[in-house]
């Protein structure tokens, strides 16, 4: 008995869209046995299991770094949902030390990092799926940290908050979310707009990290006003004090956010144990083999200057010598790479502070370089644009466009454009708009 084999492999590329569970049984090969049975060929499908989970573990890995990497994403999903937890993975810290670990952590910070297992699920999967972007993640903190951490004690708001802002936007100053939450902070337009976050074309301060850092202070301590409880703030801020609210009046009354988890949108639901399991890797990073890669630049290496007329990051780069992406990274508030200028409300640059001396000496050769390249722009023609050219014509007896066209030095389709006429009959005493070349 003879058979032949025709094997068709599914697209597995669905399988791992964002936040959607691996389905072992989904991937399969259908292998179409033909089988001779008394001389007449007969088909037969049969179903193998062609990826294991480990394969698709490996895959799913490969597809989170490639995402990482890849500069059409400004940021991975930071936040690991309950149903995307492998409640398999063998411990990376043990229970008791990490028992006590958070014990450590819980006497020094008004959150409660109590031991849960909930919580312990949520730091092993971060451990053993995403340790190697830590080090990425730190860069980063150690030049946005220090400026949260400034204006957090202006506010009286825990210093550990600034781990808020990598749950937000793993420090992506540019990220945005899927239902339009931009910057550090993720602020929407309307809640940018409510604590003064201007967006316009040039614009989006939800992108500048010292102005959306101010709003995420105001907006944070007034959810702490609000339910006297930091925890509790936390999860407002991601899903908003309404929903916090009807958790605690689901729960029978509970506020401790645990008690109350149950009864919160999904996404909140891991909200705070990513934010606790972020403290608790930051916190003990050596202990755990991640070390930070040393950052670009530190925030207290850079200083800003008022500009005194519109200019394009690559002029500035031209005559000092910083390169655009610099520019890119220190100012992400400028969406077009070009700052504007506007007399009542001052823009600024933000350079590497050794650069700041050749800005200055060099400012007026980047605004005459802005000037000459501003001159090389097309402008619109006068004739269509200055109104105090523009005449009223009153159509008198014995008129027609072409004689009115030939007084003054015009074209007749010109005449039927600027009155919008749809042929060329005039009434007497009509009125025409006229942009004469001679008079």
């Amino acid at each position: 008995m003879k058979k032949f084999f025709v094997i068709t492999i599914f697209s597995v590329s669905s399988l791992f869209a964002q936040n959607t569970p691996i389905d072992t049984t989904a991937v399969k090969e259908i292998v179409k046995e033909e089988v001779v049975v008394d001389s007449l060929p007969v088909k037969k499908e049969v179903k193998k299991e062609l990826y294991t989970t480990d394969d698709l573990k490996i895959m799913d890995s490969l597809l989170v770094e490639a995402k990482f990497k890849s500069p059409l994403f400004d940021t991975i999903p930071y936040l690991i949902n309950d149903k995307d937890i492998v409640s398999t993975v063998t411990p990376v810290v043990t229970p008791e030390l990490l028992k006590e670990r958070l014990s450590e952590i819980n006497d020094t910070t008004p959150f409660n990092l109590e031991f849960n297992p909930a919580l312990a699920k949520v730091i092993n999967n971060y451990l053993k799926y995403r340790k190697k972007y830590y080090p990425v993640l730190m860069s980063r903190a150690k030049y946005y940290f220090p400026m949260f951490e400034r204006y957090l004690d202006q506010f009286d708001i825990p210093l550990e908050m600034k781990y808020l802002a990598i749950v937000e936007s793993a420090l992506r100053p540019k990220a945005k979310s899927r239902v339009g939450a931009t910057g550090l902070w993720q602020f929407m337009y309307g809640t940018g707009k409510q604590f003064k976050l201007a967006v316009n074309s040039y614009v989006d301060e939800r992108q500048d990290p010292v102005k959306s850092t101010i709003a995420a202070c105001k907006y944070l301590t007034y959810l702490y006003d609000f339910f006297n409880d930091w925890d509790l703030a936390l999860a407002a801020y991601n899903s908003g004090p309404g929903n916090v609210l009807k958790a605690i009046k689901r729960s029978g009354g509970y506020r401790n956010y645990w008690n109350i988890r149950p009864f919160l949108p999904r996404e909140t639901a891991g909200y705070v144990p990513a934010f606790y399991a972020t403290m608790y890797i930051f916190k003990y990073a050596l202990e755990l083999g991640i070390y930070p890669e040393t950052p670009k630049i530190y925030n207290f290496q850079t200083d800003t200057v008022q500009v005194k007329r519109t200019i394009f990051f690559n002029q500035i780069a031209e005559k000092t010598g910083v390169y655009d992406e610099m520019l890119s990274f220190l100012n992400p508030q400028y969406k077009l790479d070009i700052i504007p200028y506007i007399k009542k409300k001052k823009f600024t640059v933000r350079l590497p502070r050794n650069k700041v001396i050749d800005f200055l000496d060099k400012e007026k050769e980047i605004y005459a370089l802005a000037q000459a390249e501003d001159s090389l722009r097309e402008k619109p023609l006068p004739k269509y644009f200055e109104m105090d050219k523009r005449i009223r014509y009153k159509v008198r007896s014995g008129d027609y466009l072409g004689k009115i066209a030939m007084k003054f030095g015009v074209r007749v389709k010109d005449i039927k454009r600027w009155n919008n006429m749809r042929n060329t009959k005039l009434r007497i005493g009509q009125r025409l708009y006229i942009y004469p070349r001679r008079m």
